[in-house]
């Protein structure tokens, strides 16, 4: 039996709630240890270390975000994408732009034969798409379409504002457990021969160690789940834009083939595709072959 056509709002909308619960699951994460550590540290102590913890990462977290663009960029060498040899991925990108209601954002070029793509910024009026010059060679007009449309996708879907609160909510609670695991570390080796705990304070203490040493393994993955939610999303708000999956699936399908690209582990989660034979919950984008399976159902 045929299975069903999907829709792209369908999928969009589930894509969206999905991440949403995925944010709650870190947030609930981060209230269990923050209440365990806060039980079993007690006093003012705990709540002045949490809250330079907070605004350290805070102030991590908000400099890259303003600056993720421009970031990114360096990373990989791009240049502005400026000249005659340029035109059809000017002219692409403002006719998607007008399409979508989108500002246009600033197209950047990197020196790459593999076909890849990112997009990057805080929100539309600061966004950036870089692609390789693989990306250019290789493709069909149909093709880049699809790619530019995914990219733009992210921009308009706020997604990198969404993952960069992912990622500080993330880095505090690795912050937090790290600084819970040295303090009883410290409190222990101070405290040798001294009264030992009442039942419900060892209690307490056994389960925020847990927490502290399971909570940024669960939340990561947690990230990472959410990260590929976010890719689906974008393949289905492409679709949206072009009003066919075609020419997604084409670059999708060369992209299959291709040799894994090689590019700085800050900002692989933002590229379009990142082939590997890594197992699917570690990786930030879902298989090639299930999005393109999906797409063909659209």
């Amino acid at each position: 039996m045929e299975p069903s056509r999907l829709s792209f709002h369908e999928e969009i909308r589930k894509n969206k709630f999905s991440s949403i619960l995925l944010i709650g699951v870190v947030l609930i994460i981060l209230l269990a240890l923050v209440y365990s550590i806060g039980f079993v540290i007690g006093g003012d102590y705990f709540f002045i270390i949490l809250i330079a913890g907070t605004i350290i990462s805070i102030l991590y977290v908000v400099g890259g975000y303003y600056k993720s663009a421009d970031l990114a960029i360096a990373s990989v060498s791009a240049k502005r994408a400026s000249g005659p040899e340029y035109r059809q991925y000017h002219n692409i990108v403002e006719g998607l732009c007008l399409a979508s209601g989108l500002p246009k954002p600033k197209l950047y070029i990197m020196k790459n034969q593999q076909i890849n793509a990112f997009a990057s910024g805080r929100d539309p009026q600061h966004a950036i798409i870089c692609i390789t010059t693989g990306t250019l060679e290789k493709l069909t007009k149909q093709e880049l379409e699809g790619v530019l449309a995914h990219e733009l996708s992210h921009i308009a879907n706020y997604d990198i504002r969404f993952m960069t609160l992912t990622a500080v909510l993330v880095g505090m609670i690795a912050i937090i457990s790290q600084i819970f695991l040295r303090s009883l570390f410290w409190s222990s080796m101070s405290n040798r021969g001294g009264n030992s705990k009442d039942s419900s304070g060892t209690i307490f203490m056994i389960i925020g160690i847990v927490l502290a040493i399971l909570a940024p393994i669960i939340v990561a993955l947690v990230q990472l789940a959410i990260s590929r939610k976010r890719e689906y999303a974008a393949d289905s708000s492409a679709v949206k834009f072009m009003r066919t999956p075609t020419g997604l699936i084409g670059a999708l399908k060369k992209i299959q083939h291709n040799t894994p690209m090689k590019v700085s582990g800050a900002v692989a989660p933002l590229f379009l595709a990142k082939p590997t034979k890594t197992k699917e919950m570690f990786q930030t984008h879902p298989p090639l072959s299930k999005r393109i399976a999906r797409l063909e159902r659209m």
